[in-house]
């Protein structure tokens, strides 16, 4: 395995103190071009879906959310060096639930408002690192994430204010005045390059108004220690995200001892 797929201690040390750290480790030219064409077939197969908003991507066919997924992006989701890096973040007990495809079209990509991924998901005790890989040039112009750092230290989910906007890619907005934007570092990336994130962190994104298309891929990632509650609607309901994405342990075993791992997966006869 590569020698920089993994987390160095001054990595590991940056993302528990800041809440993200982007990798010395990135993904090869010819595979990040490959992942870029199977972009273009997963936008191809969904034409009445937005593509910021190609959720569940890695499962399959028709991931019953109203997305026909890639097995493309299962591989990514998958792939050793990947899950290697997740492992130095939360631990040694890995769980896969979760593939969100933002793509934003230039001239017109949606904003994603300023925003927990704690207050969307329904996961106790509440851990998860998501891994946003880009796949084409993330930049502020055409809307980079944007992180506040040191917003996760004391594990607090702040108030979110619902919004019914059509051109947002999430739904849930944090209340104003819960964070100052002058302290947001804009995470601008390579092809290739992946930044990380922890679930508490206060992150969101400018809409593309550029010429450049901006196409990131959230892995979502959660320790084993931890127990995706299928009963829980985070914010009653009203974020507007399903619960009932699949499970993947990819490494270790599950320490609660009651994750799912059928919820969601195909029966093969």
């Amino acid at each position: 395995m590569d020698d920089t797929a993994r987390l160095s201690e001054t990595e590991i040390g940056d993302y528990h103190r800041e809440g993200w750290v982007i990798p010395r480790f990135r993904l090869p030219p010819d595979e990040v071009r490959a992942m870029v064409d199977a972009l273009d077939e997963l936008i191809a197969a969904n034409p009445g879906v937005r593509p910021e908003k190609l959720v569940s991507a890695h499962v399959e066919g028709d991931n019953g959310e109203g997305v026909r997924g890639s097995a493309r992006f299962l591989a990514l989701a998958r792939d050793p060096r990947i899950v290697e890096l997740v492992s130095g973040a939360i631990g040694d007990d890995v769980i896969l639930w979760g593939c969100h495809v933002f793509c934003k079209p230039a001239g017109h990509g949606y904003e994603t408002p300023g925003h927990q991924d704690g207050h969307y998901w329904p996961i106790r005790p509440l851990a998860n690192c998501t891994v946003w890989v880009a796949l084409e040039p993330s930049t502020r112009a055409n809307g980079c994430l944007r992180v506040i750092p040191r917003s996760h230290r004391d594990k607090v989910l702040h108030p979110h204010l619902h919004e019914d906007r059509v051109e947002l890619t999430l739904n849930q907005r944090m209340a104003e005045g819960t964070f100052d934007e002058r302290d947001a570092v804009d995470l601008e990336l390579e092809p290739g390059q992946m930044s990380l994130h922890d679930v508490y962190m206060i992150h969101g994104a400018e809409a593309n108004r550029s010429t450049q298309r901006r196409t990131g891929v959230a892995l979502r990632y959660m320790p084993a220690t931890s127990v995706f509650e299928r009963d829980i609607r985070p914010s009653d309901g009203k974020t507007g995200v399903a619960v009932n994405f699949s499970q993947r342990l990819l490494r270790g075993v599950d320490r609660s001892g009651r994750n799912d791992f059928e919820v969601g997966h195909r029966r093969r006869g």
